[in-house]
């Protein structure tokens, strides 16, 4: 008699890469279809999980997410139930940051405003007084979150003569000792920095982290970089501030909700950047998050400790 496949619930569809490495070894059960037995589930693209997921699925032994966040998942209901939930960390921290960074360049250079211009009707001589962005190097950078994304766009910063200042719960010695990143209070970092880079995880205590009053502490020549996730941010706060001028610009790779409804008041901004979800978007990173996101998964299953575990310091 042969044994059946796993059965794992999972927000379709899901990357080639990941297909390829589920497909003969588990049978995928549409999320909207969670009939049956389910042994485990497979979140890809940020569905939420439960309690009232969890219970009408009392079989789950694991539940593995795709990416690092896990701010869709209720963490302790699983953990009061004894189901482990795997994320993976450590891989995606360089492609995060190289976003992050391009983000600061685009947003500081005016990049894809010249590039609309420059595809449009009305360049038709080169005039040196038009797009003038700030300057990069050699200017302040402030990171809100140094873990380790935070760490690598400090890294980066390094290369192009920032002075880079940072702002955590508590200070990070080993990555000051890296970076040359000076920690300061969060109201400092907001006055002083020409470029705010978030790079914090989405909690209850990170939620509107950015609202009109942090805003009004920033420059006005100042942009605001969000690689961390939507809600961080207040979203009507910065439209008011973007309209106002209160700072010059912003950059997001992320938004709240995601995707923005598509009359939302930022698509239609020349001073914001907006980039959908692409932090670690790069065919190798997202490989290697296949790769450990599936492996975790077929640990859960086993009953073996998870490669990443969410709770178990490497989240």
């Amino acid at each position: 008699m042969l044994t059946p496949l796993p059965r794992v619930l999972a927000d379709l569809p899901v990357s080639a890469a990941v297909l390829s490495l589920l497909e003969g070894r588990v049978e995928l059960v549409p999320w909207d279809q969670p009939n049956g037995r389910i042994d485990a589930i497979y979140t890809y693209g940020h569905p939420a999980v439960g309690p009232e997921l969890l219970d009408r699925l009392p079989g789950v032994k694991v539940v593995s997410n795709f990416g690092v966040g896990v701010d869709h998942i209720d963490v302790a209901a699983a953990a009061a139930r004894g189901i482990p939930v795997g994320n993976t960390p450590g891989i995606l921290d360089g492609a995060t940051a190289d976003l992050a960074f391009a983000l600061v360049l685009a947003v500081g250079r005016r990049i894809v405003e010249g590039d609309r211009y420059a595809r449009g009707p009305e360049f038709l001589h080169f005039d040196p007084s038009y797009i003038l962005g700030r300057e990069v190097h050699g200017s302040t950078l402030g990171i809100i979150g140094m873990g380790r994304i935070g760490e690598q766009v400090a890294r980066r910063a390094r290369g192009f003569d920032m002075t880079v200042l940072y702002h955590n719960r508590r200070p990070n010695p080993r990555a000051e000792a890296a970076t040359g990143a000076r920690y300061v209070s969060q109201d400092e970092l907001l006055a002083a920095a020409d470029y705010v880079v978030l790079t914090v995880p989405l909690s209850p205590e990170t939620r509107g982290l950015i609202g009109s009053a942090e805003l009004a502490r920033m420059k006005p020549t100042a942009a605001l970089v969000n690689v961390a996730r939507g809600p961080v941010v207040d979203h009507a706060a910065l439209v008011t501030a973007l309209k106002a001028r209160t700072i010059r610009a912003a950059a997001l790779d992320v938004t709240d909700p995601e995707p923005l409804p598509r009359d939302h008041p930022l698509l239609a901004m020349s001073n914001v950047i907006i980039t959908p979800h692409l932090g670690s978007a790069t065919e190798e990173t997202r490989r290697r998050m296949a790769e450990l996101s599936v492996e975790n998964l077929f640990l859960g299953l086993e009953g073996k400790p998870l490669k990443c575990k969410v709770g178990q310091g490497n989240d």
